[in-house]
């Protein structure tokens, strides 16, 4: 156990680092642990050994998985129903064009310019079409735009854009089977019943010190997750759609949302955003830095080309329609989820592999490091959430006697 206590305490002195970074040079913390991850993989594989951090280890993946979950489901209880049903023409225009836009062509790119064969130049397109919807939510966690009409819009389309990554990716590479019937049917029998149940059993069983109802969502998502992977899919898609449907319930708890918050951030999130920075091999991007260059300039020049236009169609000032495109530019989970389903079911090579995640990567630094930097509306930027006061009516016991909150303070 030595070993994995050293191990546990390395990933998070990085992530310690990352955050003391992101003060300094105020920037998402999401975006240094991508970065402290790239770096840390490059320095320390020089000094130690190539497998000093040990990314692939069975609890580090398992941890970093759950981050990724937590956080889309996280993201997705943020959405205001009522905001959706106003702006979700808006949404999904923006999220449809930020898929279509990038995937035809970053596809065509792969296969006219690098000579990428059929079926690997399709699974660029579907890896370089992504938004990530972990980044942008971070980042809107970050600057309290997450509670904003304006926030959860772009998260509506974040939705839209990577729903059409799932569906290409499914329909393209993975064949439809009995499994995939499954998946869909329970999944969303699961949903319905619980959204429904969710409000009625944190009414009867909420409130309490052993955080029942922190207990009740891991069973869900972890449930859902693993239905998700075997049968092919992903476990952070059957998150985002339980988020979107406890939105109206879940969402408002304010208390239960900050306390999944310091779980997700403060634990599961840095071994996500770590790891996937450490998956960037630099060797080979200094060995062939066109290829790199290429991918991300294609995904960044066909993100605007499909993004900014629609913003600009739905009236949105100059600003916020940049910001919205940038923030759309990004990728992460899904990108790096495709590139990986592409190597190992032999579509694309090692070489096409890491020339993929770096853009992906890439995409998930380079544009919010703009978009931060010069387009952030700060107008829309508001105070930070108060920290809500625990129930009066919650008795504490002492001795015989029971007291009040209030009465015991």
């Amino acid at each position: 156990m030595t070993e994995t206590w050293t191990l546990a305490a390395l990933w998070l002195g990085l992530a310690l680092i990352a955050a003391l970074f992101s003060v300094w040079l105020r920037t998402a913390t999401a975006l240094s642990e991508i970065v402290v991850g790239t770096l840390a993989q490059f320095v320390l594989g020089i000094a130690f050994g190539a497998s000093v951090l040990q990314a692939d280890l069975p609890w580090i993946k398992f941890l970093a998985g759950s981050g990724a979950i937590l956080l889309t489901f996280l993201a997705g209880a943020e959405l205001d129903p009522a905001v959706v049903r106003v702006k979700w023409k808006e949404a999904t225009a923006v999220g449809l064009m930020s898929f279509f836009v990038p995937f035809i062509g970053c596809a065509v790119v792969a296969y006219a310019v690098l000579d990428w064969n059929i079926a690997a130049s399709w699974l660029a397109g579907v890896a370089l079409s992504t938004t990530s919807v972990a980044v942008v939510y971070a980042v809107m966690l970050e600057f309290g735009l997450n509670a904003t009409d304006y926030g959860k819009t772009v998260l509506a389309a974040c939705f839209i854009t990577d729903l059409g990554t799932v569906l290409a990716l499914g329909f393209i590479f993975s064949p439809f089977t009995l499994k995939t019937l499954i998946f869909f049917g329970v999944t969303l029998t699961a949903l319905v019943v619980l959204t429904w149940l969710t409000p009625r059993f944190f009414r009867r069983y909420g409130g309490r010190p052993s955080e029942i109802e922190a207990k009740f969502l891991l069973v869900g998502l972890f449930a859902l997750g693993a239905l998700a992977v075997w049968a092919d899919s992903e476990a952070v898609l059957p998150a985002y759609l339980l988020g979107m449907v406890l939105a109206g319930s879940v969402g408002k708890d304010h208390v239960l949302i900050r306390r999944l918050r310091t779980l997700t951030l403060g634990l599961l999130t840095p071994f996500y955003f770590i790891r996937a920075g450490s998956l960037v091999s630099i060797p080979t991007l200094i060995a062939a830095p066109a290829a790199f260059f290429l991918l991300l300039a294609t995904k960044q020049i066909t993100k605007m080309v499909g993004v900014y236009p629609v913003t600009k169609l739905y009236r949105a000032p100059t600003q916020e329609a940049m910001y919205t495109t940038l923030l759309m530019s990004t990728g992460l989970t899904f990108g790096t989820i495709s590139a990986l389903y592409g190597l190992s079911h032999q579509v694309i090579d090692q070489a096409q592999y890491s020339f993929l995640v770096a853009a992906v990567i890439g995409s998930a630094v380079i544009p919010t490091l703009i978009a931060n930097a010069f387009f952030l509306p700060r107008h829309l930027l508001g105070k930070p959430e108060p920290v809500p006061m625990l129930p009066p009516e919650r008795p504490t016991i002492t001795g015989a006697k029971v007291y009040s909150s209030s009465e015991s303070n």
